[in-house]
């Protein structure tokens, strides 16, 4: 949605567990990957939930299953051309097994009507696993992923922010700062990346990470669910007033 106007607001998606659950798929692919290019099974996979990016995790996943710290540098570029092959593999798998999270579609869609606020996301997955997963619960039409932020950007999740919103101003063009960028998300990681990034940071409970737990790390609003649209609405505007 292509808005004008000074009091444009950039708001950032993350993905997994805030707007969607692909349940064991995402580890799944994980394993397929490595199998292929390691040449044998991985023991230890990354942990769940923890929000950091997928070049990251794919680089513990080789540490942590004794692949020489050498051989990182040839491998994980390897990893991360084949993970979105992977995972479009299993395209109906996301559509049967993955979830929507609860209020995620009406949240999307009341932050994509809004006439002076800007959607799109920024999130640990490589940006065609982004792709795949919005488009097996039919939610890409809600974010102008041309403007996102993704793994396959900048390993380094804050880095994000500040991607997305020079992406941002280039196709509206206002400047886009902490004062008129929100980032949605469930995990530490999420408020880490606006904390760091530059952006204020609204919390969800709906991963592993509690309410506490995302207040004490410096969300400025946690919200119970995405289910109540009018204390979503409310918490933006709240975080840039």
């Amino acid at each position: 949605m292509n808005v004008t106007g000074a009091q444009q607001t950039l708001i950032l998606w993350d993905i997994d567990r805030t707007l969607l659950y692909v349940g064991d798929i995402d580890r799944q692919v994980y394993r397929e990957t490595f199998a292929e290019v390691v040449g044998r099974p991985a023991e230890r996979l990354p942990a769940r939930g923890t929000g950091v990016t997928m070049p990251l995790a794919i680089r513990s996943l080789l540490l942590d299953n004794g692949v020489p710290e050498t051989t990182v540098p040839e491998l994980l570029p390897r990893m991360v051309e084949l993970l979105p092959k992977r995972l479009a593999a299993h395209s109906e798998d996301l559509r049967h097994q993955g979830v929507l999270m609860p209020g995620a579609v009406a949240a999307l869609q009341a932050v994509h009507d809004h006439p002076r606020w800007v959607p799109t996301a920024v999130t640990g997955n490589l940006k065609l696993n982004a792709l795949l997963k919005l488009a097996a619960f039919d939610l890409d039409g809600y974010l102008d992923t041309e403007i996102g932020g993704f793994a396959s950007d900048d390993d380094h999740r804050p880095a994000l922010v500040g991607i997305a919103q020079r992406r941002a101003q280039a196709k509206h063009g206002t400047v886009f700062t902490r004062s008129n960028t929100v980032i949605i998300g469930d995990s530490l990681e999420d408020v880490r990346t606006g904390l760091e990034g530059g952006a204020s940071v609204l919390g969800v409970p709906s991963g592993k990470t509690s309410a506490q737990d995302l207040k004490e790390a410096g969300a400025d609003v946690v919200l119970e669910s995405l289910e109540n649209v009018q204390h979503l609405v409310d918490a933006i505007t709240f975080s840039t007033a």
